[in-house]
């Protein structure tokens, strides 16, 4: 049985009411979860130490977001991406921050102590933030404070970040690390923040040809996704050998996200969670870590990470949502819930470009691959 960790102490890392990010989606992933009738066994975690944060951050950072949490000011904090329009300070967000540490940090160890395979973490995924610099609503990068704990443990990892969003922070952290393989399906860098992931980010060092980026064409939809999710993921995962799979969810990928413009729908979610399960059986003896991550579609994102635990545990993906769900959530919403868990076959009229657009992508995935084997032949 899978383990799931979650504390409600995760609901203080909030921006406000107004700010994307809310942990409101992960209480209706709950509720849902509830609703259906299952029973969901959480483990808490205990928040991540200073030193847990030190493994990754720098000291003057740490400082910063330490002072912004307890209300003193902070003159410079502006150039540490403290208080911006998109990660604005609060307070107690240092310690709100080390609970998703902790939180990860945590699933890292069951996995690497033996005791778990598969790991279901319902928060964390703050892929944005590096060592000094909070970005894109992340102010500690809870995955490679876990990446690093479980390298340390003698394990090879391959990083896979499904979120609309490079995984900029992880991969900059980890660039020269020849323990860890990141692979990032993102819209493209060149109409989406953080601007970055382009094929040619490949690492340096020891780590070169391990830093393996898809940047998609806007309107991207499922078919094209899981055509070059497939053409370049188990490749890498042949090459590299690794002994555990960490997962990023982001559901932002999603047609409704509003944040956005790829096109995935709750199907292609689940088919791209059940792939990623097979290669864990495949090449990881099932050791996989999923966190969230971005997701900001309140009729999309509780769907798609319920579909994540309902796969994760072998039960069924249902056809209709509860009914007592619906009604509890559509009052705070607008426009109301959809009443299925999937979405309906999605039309393709408004996209006449759709065979180009996932031309281009399998040309994307081509490039890419014909630039790391050379790195891969090499080792």
């Amino acid at each position: 049985m899978p383990s799931v960790i979650y504390a409600p102490a995760y609901r203080k890392y909030s921006f406000g009411d107004e700010h994307p990010f809310s942990p409101v989606r992960t209480d209706m992933v709950l509720d849902l979860l509830g609703a259906l009738g299952h029973r969901v066994e959480t483990v808490e975690p205990e928040p991540a130490t200073r030193e847990d944060l030190l493994d990754v951050h720098e000291d003057a950072y740490v400082c910063r977001v330490e002072k912004l949490s307890a209300g003193a000011p902070v003159p410079d904090g502006q150039e540490y991406g403290l208080g911006t329009q998109d990660t604005p300070s609060f307070p107690g967000m240092d310690e709100a921050a080390r609970w998703l540490v902790g939180g990860t940090l945590h699933g890292a160890r069951l996995i690497s102590e033996g005791r778990e395979r598969r790991v279901l973490q319902l928060g964390g995924g703050l892929h944005h933030a590096r060592r000094s610099v909070a970005s894109g609503f992340c102010i500690y990068n809870d995955l490679a404070i876990a990446i690093n704990s479980l390298t340390r443990n003698g394990l090879k990892v391959a990083y896979l970040d499904i979120d609309v969003h490079h995984g900029d922070g992880v991969q900059q952290i980890l660039y020269e690390d020849p323990r860890v393989l990141t692979v990032s399906l993102h819209e493209s860098g060149k109409y989406l923040f953080p601007g970055t992931g382009e094929i040619r980010e490949l690492g340096s060092g020891a780590g070169r040809g391990l830093k393996l980026n898809l940047p998609l064409e806007p309107f991207t939809e499922g078919e094209s996704y899981l055509e070059v999710l497939e053409q370049v993921t188990p490749a890498a995962l042949r090459h590299f050998r690794p002994d555990v799979l960490v997962v990023q969810a982001g559901a932002d990928a999603h047609f409704d996200d509003p944040l956005s413009d790829l096109m995935l729908t709750t199907r292609d979610y689940e088919a791209i969670f059940r792939r990623i399960l097979a290669w864990a059986d495949d090449f990881t003896a099932g050791r996989v870590l999923f966190t969230l991550g971005g997701g900001y579609s309140f009729r999309a994102a509780p769907r798609v990470w319920a579909i994540l635990y309902l796969v994760m545990h072998d039960l069924p993906v249902v056809r209709d949502l509860p009914e007592s769900w619906r009604k509890k959530w559509n009052g705070a919403l607008d426009p109301k819930l959809p009443e299925t868990f999937h979405d309906p076959n999605p039309s393709h009229a408004d996209i006449s470009n759709r065979y180009e657009i996932a031309h281009r992508n399998r040309q994307v995935a081509e490039r890419l691959l014909d630039l790391t084997r050379q790195y891969w032949f090499q080792k």
